[in-house]
């Protein structure tokens, strides 16, 4: 009857009522079916436990970590290295784990790693924990194995922080090392450059040129007293030549004239004043003059000298007078004073040609010290900066070593499960029983579509395409034995339980 002819809610209703208990049958048996298999399915125990991670006791802005790797990544890492097979082999066979005859060590290794969960705990401020699980089908074994994992965990990462802060320790010690050894060949380089060309480095320039300018004074002063001193050695030759001349004309006379005496006054009161020009009254040649000019005046207040005989001054030798030995003994200090000023006055000559030829070279010399300058000073500012990371790399280093860094934190033990998370079997009997009406369902609907029974006139309005005219109602009493059978046949034979006749 199904699909012959459009079904209304009446034939659905009827449907329902006809199969009612083929449909019921099927559920239950189903239920029942999945049932069973719940109880057969080898259960699975979950053990599970949670660790928080602790940040850094140590402010970072005393002591900057070493390992800065983002956590989810160094969370990878860490889950590859403890699911390697040197890790899990020596777990399964302490627990025996996924043993069976046809199951081979890499098959065990294999479901042990699917049986092994990581579930990071992801928040605003990044991944404050992780979930490590375990799947077993016993529930002591599952609440062990993941207390194991749960080790290795803890074991690897203060492994990985201690060996990752050593390796940069003893990286930035090597760098420092090779850094130290090239600051040296740069000091040793500038200071055989400074020694090559000392005085002449560029901050010595100020000083040179300071240096020069004294030094030109000063020639200056050399140069005068030099001057004064060739003056007075021309004065004092010419005194001592005019006074030579007057004992020669004394000798020959016989004596010395008032005139002569005067002409001498005159010519020493010329000579003080010439040196009065260039000395204060003070000066012991000044002194000197003063003296004579008042031994040579009373001389002339005394009166003429009484002539000595020309025998007696032919005979005896010539004796300089006082004036004339003076005379000779000043231009002889003289002599010495020029001599000495003419040293000093060459000596600062070639002090001068010694600065000046420094400033002349100062700019060729100043491109060459920055030069080594300047890679002295990247030298010792990439020295530096070794030195300050390698420090902070060793604080870093043991404050690993005193597990004072970054932290797993076991917050929750693994836990011993109290029922397996699988197989469900509140689950596989719902799943059963509805399975079960699924099929009875389609079963029903089959039959319904491979019956041809005619039921009502809309059936024979289908079958026969023609209108009904007569319909013979159900007679009460009737004996029915066939329908009593048939209510309990899954395929029953197509009957037409309603007859008609055409009047």
């Amino acid at each position: 009857m199904l699909g012959h002819r459009e079904l209304t809610f009446q034939d659905y209703v009827s449907i329902l009522r006809r199969r009612f208990w083929l449909i019921l049958a099927s559920a239950v048996f189903f239920l029942a079916v999945g049932l069973v298999v719940s109880y057969r399915l080898p259960p699975r125990y979950v053990s599970q436990t949670l660790i928080l991670i602790e940040e850094q006791k140590v402010p970072e802005d005393y002591v900057k970590p070493v390992v800065n790797e983002d956590l989810g990544e160094r969370l990878a890492s860490m889950k590859e290295q403890i699911l390697s097979r040197s890790r899990i082999q020596p777990i399964i066979e302490r627990f025996d784990l996924f043993a069976g005859p046809q199951t081979t060590m890499d098959d065990r290794i294999e479901m042990t790693q699917k049986a092994i969960g990581i579930k990071p705990i992801q928040s605003a401020r990044g991944m404050p924990g992780f979930f490590i699980s375990f799947t077993a089908s016993d529930a002591r074994i599952a609440q062990q194995v993941c207390g194991e994992i749960t080790t290795l965990f803890m074991n690897a990462n203060l492994s990985a922080r201690e060996q990752s802060a050593e390796g940069t320790t003893d990286f930035l010690k090597q760098q420092l090392e090779v850094s130290k050894r090239a600051l040296d060949d740069q000091d040793a380089k500038l200071a055989a450059f400074q020694t090559k060309y000392l005085g002449k480095l560029p901050e010595q320039e100020g000083s040179n040129s300071n240096a020069l300018q004294a030094l030109t004074t000063q020639l200056d002063s050399t140069n005068q007293a030099v001057n004064r001193a060739e003056q007075t050695e021309t004065f004092l030759k010419a005194m001592i030549s005019q006074q030579s001349e007057d004992v020669k004309r004394n000798d020959s006379s016989g004596g010395v004239s008032v005139d002569d005496r005067r002409a001498q006054l005159k010519a020493l009161i010329a000579q003080r004043q010439e040196l009065e020009v260039h000395y204060t009254p003070d000066y012991p040649d000044v002194v000197a003059v003063s003296h004579k000019i008042a031994d040579l005046q009373a001389e002339i207040a005394k009166g003429p000298s009484e002539p000595t005989p020309a025998s007696n001054t032919g005979a005896s030798k010539r004796v300089d007078t006082p004036q004339l030995q003076d005379l000779k003994a000043q231009l002889r200090a003289t002599q010495q004073t020029l001599e000495l000023a003419r040293q000093d006055q060459a000596s600062i000559r070639r002090k001068i040609g010694s600065y000046e030829s420094k400033i002349a070279a100062a700019p060729m010399v100043e491109e060459q010290y920055k030069e080594i300058t300047r890679d002295h000073e990247s030298a010792l500012k990439f020295y530096n900066g070794l030195l300050s990371k390698m420090n902070e790399s060793s604080m870093a280093t043991a404050l690993e070593h005193r597990q004072q860094g970054e932290q797993f934190h076991v917050m929750d033990a693994p836990n011993l499960p109290d029922a397996p998370t699988f197989p469900k079997r509140s689950i596989f009997a719902m799943g059963g029983m509805v399975g079960g009406l699924a099929l009875g369902l389609v079963i029903a609907a089959l039959l319904e579509y491979r019956d041809t029974s005619v039921r009502n006139e809309r059936d024979i309005a289908a079958f026969t395409q023609l209108p009904t005219l007569v319909v013979i109602p159900h007679v009460m009493g009737l004996p029915k034995p066939d329908a009593e059978k048939k209510r309990w046949r899954l395929w029953p034979r197509a009957t037409k339980p309603i007859e008609s006749t055409n009047g």
